[in-house]
């Protein structure tokens, strides 16, 4: 259909969700909140591409950043404005300037022209101590955000998001940059996946020096991820086998082989104790990084007898997975036009929601939103399960962020304590 809302002239009322009769069942699916289309760009070049292969949320919540294809990333501030969220199709003009002139306590939304298309984004903090070295781009003394895009033509250029000005342009690799992940821990240590079969690490806070090539895979490089701890790196290629590396000493730590066809997405639990790979068999793999166990396997049936899709679709073949930011939930995007839902401790999803062309799917950081990305260059808004932690969730994640598996296992503790903490029972 082409508009990102599967099933929105199937009950009237043009939401994006399940006809009425399957939400009686399942009374948490998703809610589409907002769809943002990108407005009709001035170039018409075939290069341009449309895809939103990326979406990222700032880590504190207050940014939104969508590749929204043309060369083009948008940088809007969070949340989005009553109206906006009230409203399903929004056009962002590429090249417009009534978007951009509205401000919303003091923050402006920003129009990056990359000049190459855009696969990867991430956000991360700089720290304040160095803030007054960027140039005076940054307020005096106090910490600032930036967003560090990876382009087509194999250059990562890193933007300060309050000014918009470009701050780096990272050359190295020889091929797109696919991915792009930060050190969580404010260390401004980047990381970035690309097609030319390599993953490059960079300090900026040595001006952009590149660390590390690690080099492995033997295929395209599709997805990297650093653990919360920031001691381990995960990297998914077109190949079965998925590879763990040390961030202290970057060296390969493991081959996770598993999977049944190419891995194209990873991501690792908020407490780094475990570790999601999404492949194009249609399987999420649930590992333990440390011992390089598979805890579970999660399998996405098609479900075509409840949403009654056309006969055309064959393929449940993943394209992005990420954990919720408490842990106990998970977001897939599958070719097969769904948005699921898992918890943690199930094997089959808890909700779903109809989306074509999907291409990315990123929790909001404080939970309760799931922002998706979609082939045509839109991103969607929808509503996520909020759940209450339990107490010994909340002690488990505690545990587990100082504690590695050995170490949990040294622990002279009951067994059936052990397997909880190191979620053999869920």
């Amino acid at each position: 259909d082409g508009n990102g809302d599967g099933d929105r002239n199937r009950d009237g009322n043009g939401d994006g969700v399940f006809p009425r009769r399957a939400l009686s069942r399942r009374p948490e699916e998703p809610v589409l909140l907002a769809e943002l289309k990108p407005g009709r760009p001035q170039q018409s070049d075939w290069k341009s591409s449309c895809e939103t292969w990326s979406v990222a949320f700032s880590p504190d919540g207050a940014w939104f950043a969508w590749s929204q294809g043309h060369c083009i990333v948008k940088l809007i501030p969070w949340p989005l404005e009553e109206a906006e969220l009230g409203c399903k199709t929004l056009d962002r003009k590429s090249h417009g300037s009534k978007a951009e002139a509205r401000s919303r306590g003091g923050a402006k939304e920003k129009t990056l022209e990359c000049g190459q298309i855009v696969w990867g984004l991430a956000f991360s903090s700089w720290p304040a101590a160095d803030a007054a070295d960027l140039d005076g781009t940054c307020a005096l003394g106090l910490s600032c955000l930036i967003l560090a895009t990876g382009l087509n033509d194999g250059q990562i250029k890193v933007w300060e998001v309050q000014t918009g000005h470009l701050l780096f342009s990272l050359l190295g690799h020889q091929d797109v940059v696919r991915d792009l992940s930060f050190a969580p821990n404010g260390s401004l240590i980047l990381v970035s996946a690309s097609r030319d079969k390599t993953l490059r690490v960079w300090d900026l806070s040595r001006d952009g020096r590149q660390v590390q090539v690690l080099a492995g895979h033997v295929q395209w490089v599709y997805c990297c991820s650093i653990s919360p701890d920031c001691s381990m790196l995960c990297s998914a290629a077109g190949e079965k086998s998925a590879l763990l590396w040390s961030m202290r000493s970057y060296t390969l730590i493991r081959r996770l082989e598993g999977h049944q066809s190419s891995v194209v997405s990873c991501d690792f639990s908020p407490d780094s104790a475990l570790l999601v790979t999404a492949s194009y068999d249609a399987c999420v793999i649930m590992w333990d990084p440390y011992t390089g166990e598979q805890l579970r396997t999660l399998r996405h049936v098609p479900l075509h007898s409840v949403l009654d899709y056309s006969s055309d679709v064959h393929t449940s073949s993943l394209r992005s997975v990420c954990f919720s930011p408490e842990g106990l939930y998970l977001a897939t995007v599958a070719d097969d036009r769904l948005l699921r839902i898992w918890a943690l401790e199930l094997r089959s999803p808890i909700a779903f929601a109809p989306m074509t062309n999907g291409l990315c799917c990123m929790y909001f950081p404080h939970g309760g939103f799931i922002a998706t990305g979609t082939r045509d260059g839109h991103v969607q808004f929808w509503t996520a399960p909020r759940v209450l932690s339990s107490l010994k969730h909340l002690c488990r994640k505690a545990l587990r962020t100082f504690l590695t598996t050995y170490q949990v296992l040294a622990l002279p503790i009951p067994r059936k304590l052990k397997e909880f903490l190191t979620y053999r029972t869920f």
